[in-house]
C-alpha cells in the first residue's frame, strides 16, 4: 500500500542476481579449468587490442578524443540519474493527513458555509490517529507494538496498521479490537477510510521478558 515500483525492484534484483551468477561462474571456471583458463588467456588481450583500435579509429577530427568515450560517459550520467529516480520512489505513497475538507469548505449543501461557520480547512493528521491507536492497543498485554501510516491506496487515503503481537497470542482478538478502534475513528472524523491490518511475530516477541499469553 505504497508507491515503491516492487515490479521493477525485483527485475533489477533478477538481473543484479544474473550478473554476480556470471561473474563468480566466470571466476569458478577460470579457477577449475585449464582449458577455459587458456582459452581466455588467449582471447582477452586480442579483445583488449581490438577494443583499443575501436577507440583509435573513432577520434574527432584534429583531436584525440574518441566519440566511444561521450558515448560513455553519457550512458554514465544517465545510469546515475536512473539510480536517483529509481530510490526517489521507493517507499513513496505517505501521506500527512488521514481527511481534510476542501479549502473553504463548509458543512451546508455543496460544501457552502453554514451560518456561523468561518471560511478555513481542518485536516485530521496521521499522527494523532497513530498516537490514538497505539494508545488504546498499548493497554493490552498480547500486543508488544503498534504502528500507523497513512498511505495512498487506488486513488485514497488509506491506514496501514502493523502490530507486534506476543508468542501465543491470538490474531482474531487483535484484528476485532482493531476493527473496532477504526470504526470508532470513522464515526469521529465523520469518514470512512480503508484499512490494512499486519499483525506479525518476530523477535522482539520471542524474547519479552514480560508475561506471555497462551
Amino acid at each position: 500500500m505504497n508507491g515503491t515500483p516492487r515490479t521493477l525492484n525485483r527485475v533489477l534484483i533478477a538481473v543484479f542476481g544474473l550478473l554476480v551468477f556470471a561473474t563468480g561462474a566466470l571466476m569458478l571456471l577460470l579457477a577449475a579449468m585449464p582449458a577455459f583458463a587458456q582459452w581466455w588467456q588467449s582471447w582477452a588481450p586480442d579483445a583488449a587490442v581490438r577494443a583499443g583500435a575501436a577507440f583509435e579509429a573513432t577520434h574527432f577530427p584534429g583531436t584525440r578524443v574518441s566519440w566511444l568515450w561521450l558515448i560513455a560517459a553519457a550512458l554514465a550520467v544517465l545510469i546515475v540519474l536512473l539510480m536517483v529516480w529509481w530510490v526517489s520512489q521507493q517507499g513513496t505513497g505517505r501521506r500527512d493527513l488521514i481527511a481534510a475538507t476542501a479549502p473553504d469548505g463548509g458543512t451546508g449543501p455543496g460544501g457552502q458555509l453554514a451560518e456561523g461557520e468561518v471560511p478555513g480547512m481542518v485536516g485530521i493528521a496521521a499522527a494523532a490517529v497513530d498516537q490514538a491507536l497505539r494508545g488504546v492497543l498499548a493497554e493490552r498485554k498480547d500486543v508488544l507494538s503498534t504502528a500507523v501510516a497513512a498511505v495512498e491506496f487506488e486513488g485514497r487515503t488509506a491506514l496501514r496498521i502493523r502490530t507486534v503481537a506476543r508468542q501465543g497470542a491470538d490474531p482474531g482478538a487483535i484484528a476485532a479490537e482493531v476493527e473496532q478502534l477504526v470504526r470508532c475513528l470513522d464515526l469521529v472524523m465523520g469518514t470512512a477510510v480503508p484499512v490494512l491490518l499486519h499483525v506479525t511475530s518476530g523477535a522482539r516477541a520471542r524474547f519479552s521478558r514480560a508475561e506471555r499469553v497462551r
